[in-house]
């Protein structure tokens, strides 16, 4: 090959990656304006007329100014239930999966059917609840339903994405550690873990994120429904949360400020969750910016 045809494919491959590179740029920023113009579309909408009273006032059925002060409990109770049951479950079993299950057909099957609930819609494990919960217990639609049922719905996805993480922390690490005297034990808990602990703070932040904006189980194992009260802990009273009380108000309401509540709930919901996100990640930052001192 004669100099100039290898000058010449030299270029053409550096334009290549310049475009490329200009090309991934442009798809970055083509997402990140639209993410922003839903958040400015939603908060434009409901944050003008949104004050603390409407965070604690009961919701109104006929009457103008409800508010949206039991769901809004109800949606972080049942979140925190289904965090308390699905993260230790979902941990255990994403490293179970990782560090400890041999390399055979029935863990290759196992991953196939992890892979496969996480896919499925929600509305199935709503349809689960409803039938485990009000059907065969005879409970009814309550709190208690509505926050196993989440906990079901977010197991797979967690426990796949904990076992990811863990299978992307490099070996050369956990040999160190085994050749220094630990335990797999010891060595997963001091080692493994806090490598992969990003990750798996992603994936909590995720299924966190996905059960507080969860409307279609809520409705079947929670019902549409409170009990009236603002510290309502009784687990098995009616758990309407905020996700469904937006949709109930959108398409079900008679009162005359529905649009406005509507706008103001879905402004709440976009900020919490952004909240939440930001809760779990701010701990991860601060460590990050003090081991980097």
């Amino acid at each position: 090959m004669s100099d100039f045809s290898r000058t010449r494919r030299t270029s053409w491959a550096i334009r290549r990656d310049k475009l490329a590179t200009c090309g991934f740029y442009g798809l970055g920023a083509l997402v990140m304006l639209l993410i922003f113009w839903l958040l400015f579309t939603i908060l434009s909408k409901g944050l003008p007329g949104l004050d603390f009273s409407f965070l604690i006032r009961q919701p109104e059925e006929i009457d103008a100014g409800g508010g949206i002060g039991p769901v809004l409990f109800n949606s972080f109770y049942i979140l925190l239930i289904s965090l308390v049951i699905s993260v230790p479950i979902g941990l255990g079993a994403g490293i179970y999966m990782a560090e400890y299950a041999p390399d055979n057909a029935f863990t290759g099957a196992m991953r196939i059917c992890v892979e496969a609930l996480s896919s499925v819609p929600s509305i199935v494990f709503g349809l689960l609840g409803l039938a485990i919960f009000a059907e065969y217990f005879g409970l009814g639609l309550t709190i208690l339903g509505g926050g196993v049922s989440l906990a079901l719905l977010n197991l797979p996805m967690l426990a796949r994405v904990t076992e990811e993480a863990v299978r992307a922390v490099p070996k050369e690490l956990r040999e160190a550690g085994y050749a220094l005297g630990l335990t797999k034990f010891y060595c997963i808990l001091k080692i493994v873990l806090p490598v992969a602990l990003p990750s798996i703070i992603t994936g909590i932040c995720l299924v966190a994120g996905r059960a507080f904006g969860e409307s279609a189980v809520i409705i079947l194992t929670a019902g549409l429904s409170t009990s009236g009260e603002m510290w309502d802990f009784n687990l098995v009273s009616p758990g309407e949360t905020l996700a469904v009380h937006l949709w109930y108000v959108q398409s079900e309401a008679i009162v005359e400020d529905a649009r406005q509540i509507a706008d103001k709930s879905a402004a709440v919901l976009v900020i919490v969750v952004l909240l939440i996100n930001l809760a779990f990640r701010l701990p991860l930052w601060w460590v990050k910016r003090g081991a980097g001192r």
